[in-house]
C-alpha cells in the first residue's frame, strides 16, 4: 500500500517505477491486513493521518459502518480515561456501563464493566484501496515491475543504478517505502539504517457459537491484549495483539499465538469455539519512536523514506501518500494534509546526537 499510493501521487509529476520483489503487489503486510480503520490506532502522531484520511475513504467507498468499543474491568477504569484524555476532542470517544456493553457484546463476562465507544471506527475495503492506487499509479505513467528482488543500488553518473532479479534500473531519486525491508534497502544503498524493525501480528478466523452478529463493533482490549470484529457467516476475525520482533520474512501463524488468541477470547465472552478455520501472520513494522518515517534522508536529496507504517499504513495510506508527495517533491501539501506539521515524521529525528 506505502508504494502504490505514493506513487499514484507522484506518477502525474515525473516518472516513476515501482520495483516489486515479489511475483505481486501486496503480498504481506497489505495483503494480510485486519481491514479496520480507527482514529485511535497507532497514538496521538498517528490519529491525524488517520482522519485527514478518513473523507478521502469514506468518499471513494472504501469504509463500512462498523464502530470500535475498548472495553476494561473496574480495575483498569483509569486506562479508559486515559485513552479519552490522550485525544481530547480530537476523537470521538463516549464513555459507556456494563448496561451499554452487553447491550453490544452479547455474552460478555461479567468483569468486563468499563467501555469507551469509537462510533467512527469502520471496516475498510483493503483490496479495493489497494486496486485504486495501484490503477491510479498505472494510469498516471507510473510503470511496475514485479519480481524484482533488489541486489545493489548504487549512485553512477549522478543517478541510481538500481540492480534486480528482474534487470537494471536508474533514476535521480531512489524511495525506501519497503515496509519490513525498509532497513535492508538503505543498507543495500549505502546507507545507515535508522531502525525499522518488523513484528509478527497473528490473526485467527473462527466459528463460534453463537454466530457473532454482523452488528458486532470491532472489540478492543484497551490494555491491548486481543481486538476482535465479525466476519461474513456469524465467524469472527481475532488477534492476541501479539508484536514479536523478526526479521524480514514471509510471516505465519505459530500455533502458542493462535492458543493465546483464543484464551484470551475466552475469557471476554462465553462463546463456544466451534473450530479455527484459518490463521495468518503478518508483520507491522515500526521505527524505534513507533512514528511513520517520511522524508529525505538526512544531507541527501536522492533517497526518501516512506516507511515505519506499523499496523495503520493502510488506513494512512491516503493523507500520508499526500504528505509523502509534498515533501519529495517540494511543493505546497493538498489540503487534506496541509495543517498537518510533517516534523515528527521526519527521519532526522532518528539520526544519533551527539
Amino acid at each position: 500500500m506505502a508504494g502504490a499510493s505514493l506513487a499514484a501521487e507522484l506518477a502525474g509529476a515525473g516518472s516513476v517505477i515501482v520495483i516489486e520483489g515479489e511475483d505481486r503487489p501486496g503480498y504481506h503486510a497489505t495483503g494480510r491486513s485486519a481491514a479496520f480503520w480507527s482514529e485511535t490506532y497507532g497514538g496521538p502522531l498517528v490519529q491525524p493521518l488517520t482522519t485527514a484520511s478518513g473523507t478521502f475513504l469514506r468518499d471513494g467507498g472504501f469504509l463500512g459502518a462498523r464502530g470500535g468499543l475498548h472495553i476494561a474491568g473496574d480495575a483498569d477504569a483509569h486506562v479508559i480515561a486515559d485513552l479519552a484524555r490522550g485525544f481530547g476532542d480530537a476523537v470521538d470517544l463516549r464513555p459507556l456501563g456494563r448496561d451499554d456493553l452487553i447491550a453490544r457484546i452479547p455474552g460478555l463476562k461479567p468483569q468486563w464493566r468499563r467501555g469507551l465507544l469509537e462510533p467512527t471506527c469502520a471496516d475498510i475495503d483493503v483490496a479495493a484501496l489497494h486496486a485504486h492506487y495501484l490503477k491510479s499509479a498505472a494510469t498516471a505513467g507510473a510503470r511496475f515491475v514485479t519480481g524484482a528482488g533488489l541486489r545493489s543500488a548504487a549512485r553512477a553518473h549522478g543517478r541510481w543504478a538500481v540492480e534486480t532479479a528482474a534487470g537494471v534500473f536508474t533514476a535521480d531519486i531512489l524511495v525506501d517505502a519497503a515496509g519490513a525491508w525498509a532497513d535492508e534497502v538503505a543498507i543495500a544503498a549505502g546507507l545507515a539504517p535508522i531502525g525499522i524493525q518488523p513484528f509478527r501480528r497473528t490473526m485467527v478466523q473462527l466459528r463460534v457459537d453463537p454466530a457473532a452478529p454482523a452488528n458486532l463493533p470491532l472489540v478492543i482490549d484497551a490494555l491491548g491484549r486481543f481486538y476482535f470484529k465479525p466476519e461474513a457467516g456469524g465467524r469472527i476475525w481475532l488477534s492476541p495483539h501479539d508484536e514479536t520482533p523478526c526479521p524480514p520474512c514471509d510471516a505465519a501463524a505459530e500455533e502458542i499465538d493462535v492458543a493465546t488468541a483464543i484464551a484470551r477470547l475466552e475469557a471476554v465472552v462465553d462463546w463456544r469455539i466451534e473450530r479455527v478455520e484459518h490463521k495468518w501472520a503478518g508483520l507491522r513494522s515500526f521505527a524505534p519512536d513507533r512514528v511513520p518515517v517520511y522524508g529525505f534522508a538526512p544531507g541527501r536529496g536522492d533517497f526518501f523514506w516512506f516507511a515505519g507504517q506499523g499496523g495503520f499504513g493502510i488506513q494512512t495510506a491516503p493523507a500520508a501518500a499526500k504528505l509523502g508527495a509534498s515533501l519529495l517533491l517540494d511543493r505546497t501539501s493538498d489540503p487534506i494534509v496541509a495543517s498537518i506539521d510533517p516534523e515528527p515524521y521526519l527521519p532526522d529525528r532518528l539520526q544519533p546526537r551527539a
